[in-house]
Formats: C-alpha cells, structure tokens, sequence
C-alpha cells in the first residue's frame, strides 16, 4: 500500500530531505522539488542535506542555495525523506540522522533499491526519481509549484538524457510534456545543465577520454583517473559526470567504464554500455543501480579494479 505523505508531513514539524553523494540533477531536482511542495503546502521550511558539492551546472535550481553540508548530528527529525538514493550508505555521513528520526520515507527509481525505510515510494518502471515524485503529486492532486515544476522536468531530463537514454518512455515524455504546459522553458533549462562547463571540467574529460584503452575488437573500453590526475586538474566530484556516456556513444563501443582512484586501495567504477546488464556485474560488488548505466565501489587499487571488472563482462 503506497504511503499517504499528506499525512506523514502534517504530523511532523522538523524535516530533513537527503540526496546521494556525488548529486546528479535526479537527486538534486526531485530534492528541491518536493523542498518546494512541503513549504507551499504545509507553511513548512525542511531542512536539505548534501553530502558532496553541488556541480556548478545544478546551482540555478530554485532553493538549492537553503541545502546545507554539515548539520548538528545531535539533531533528530521528525521526518527524514531520501530522494533518487538506490542505497542508505550513499547519503555518507548523513545517515546518522535518518537512522535516528522518527518517520523515515524512501523515494525512488532503482530497481536495486531494498526499500530500506519506514515507508517506500519506489517505482523501478519510472525514468527517474522527478519522475515518481511527479506521479505521486498527480495522483492525490497536489497543485505544482512553478519553482517545483522546473525542478521536475530537470530531474527528467538529466536522468534520461536529455530524453535519449533507454530510460525515455512515453511516461516520462508526456510528464515532461505537462510541465512545460506549467511553464517549464525547455531551452532554458537545457542550457543551464548541459551548456555550463568550466574551461578546467572541459579540459580533464577530453584528457580522461584521450588516455582510454580498447579491448575485445574495440567493444569494451575504459580510462582509468589516478588522484593525479585529479589534482592535476583540480577536478572536483563532478568532473567524471558523462565521461563513460562519451566512452560508450562510440560506433563499436558495448561497455564502457570509468574508474576513479579515491584511495590507495578503493576504486569508484562507473559503468554505461548498449545491450549488457552493467546493473548486474556492478551488484557482484555491492553497487547497482539501472540496466545500462550503473556503478559501484571496489576495495581495490586501479589495476586490481580494472582486471576484477572485465572478468565480469561477458561480450
């Protein structure tokens, strides 16, 4: 039975809403979205956590600038509400306060997500997290905000690609469609996301796909980013954001994966292909994520990452 949150947020005065780490604009938008909806709704201000810096192209969305790094950890919330997290340990150090509220609510679109909180609002069908929070206010007739719906429709649009990923279903369009008859400026917003790079952003990518290796007739490749690299580029956690989705849109390409030194011994693997399960081989290592665009983290050096990784991939 799907969770009444008109509810669960009347009875509940401190509220805090959690993205993931490394915030992409699904986890940001929805965040923001519903930030929008509780204060026109309910007279509410909720408090908004990220555990990662906010890439410079999410920094126009409306009310993100209220999202805070670090709070008292001694507080406890009557509410805590995630949003687009697959698993709890992706919102880091902010867990302690979901761990410790009241009323806990998980919304969201991974088909890997346990349903992890007190109440579940996941739709693996959905094209993204905006997506399930769009449906949700349509069904019991919750009036969108305009700030709310351009946080919708951004959400939509960066999960799926700008409408290009596997993930564009005709649910996803016809939500995106809606908002726009809100107001939502389309051009507006793709510019804001897609067309705000820092000349450093542009520089390290095309350095990250310069220095990629070809495997197997040129059906799987990678690049491998050492802290050098990144330091070299002062990149922060961002930076990777579209590396492997470059990687991947080449003709022969059916893998493609990034790997990200973080530690000595710990390698961030983000992984994109075609046709193959990356959802799959990335949940041998306690990632996840969707069918064809997925990640995890492995407790290993580069090399050890690179080798583990392709001996999963089956071509």
């Amino acid at each position: 039975m799907e969770p009444d949150l008109n509810n669960i947020i009347k009875q509940s005065k401190k509220i805090l809403l959690l993205s993931h780490v490394n915030p992409d604009g699904d986890t940001l938008g929805s965040m923001c979205a519903l930030y929008s909806m509780i204060q026109d709704r309910y007279k509410i201000k909720p408090d908004m956590s990220i555990v990662s810096n906010i890439p410079l192209n999410y920094r126009f969305l409306p009310n993100i600038d209220k999202a805070q790094r670090y709070f008292d950890q001694s507080l406890v919330y009557d509410l805590v509400i995630t949003l687009d997290v697959a698993a709890i340990d992706r919102v880091r150090d902010s867990r302690i306060f979901f761990d410790k509220a009241k009323v806990t609510v998980n919304i969201d679109h991974h088909k890997t997500n346990p349903n992890y909180a007190q109440y579940n609002i996941v739709n693996p069908e959905a094209s993204s997290c905006g997506e399930v929070l769009y449906d949700y206010f349509k069904k019991y007739n919750w009036t969108i905000t305009r700030d709310a719906a351009n946080c919708l429709y951004v959400a939509i649009m960066t999960d799926t690609g700008n409408f290009r990923f596997e993930n564009t279903s005709s649910s996803a369009l016809r939500a995106a469609a809606d908002l726009v008859d809100m107001g939502v400026n389309p051009s507006a917003l793709y510019k804001n996301c897609y067309e705000t790079k820092t000349k450093n952003l542009v520089m390290f990518q095309n350095y990250c796909v310069n220095k990629a290796v070809f495997s197997e007739d040129n059906k799987i490749v990678y690049t491998a980013i050492y802290k050098k690299d990144l330091e070299k580029f002062s990149a922060g956690d961002d930076y990777t954001d579209g590396i492997a989705e470059s990687l991947r849109s080449i003709e022969t390409t059916e893998v493609a994966f990034v790997l990200k030194e973080v530690e000595n011994k710990l390698t961030k693997i983000s992984m994109r292909s075609k046709h193959i399960d990356v959802a799959g081989i990335c949940e041998k290592f306690n990632g996840g994520g969707h069918k064809y665009a997925a990640g995890c983290t492995i407790k290993a050096g580069l090399q050890d990452a690179i080798n583990m990784i392709m001996k999963e991939i089956k071509i």
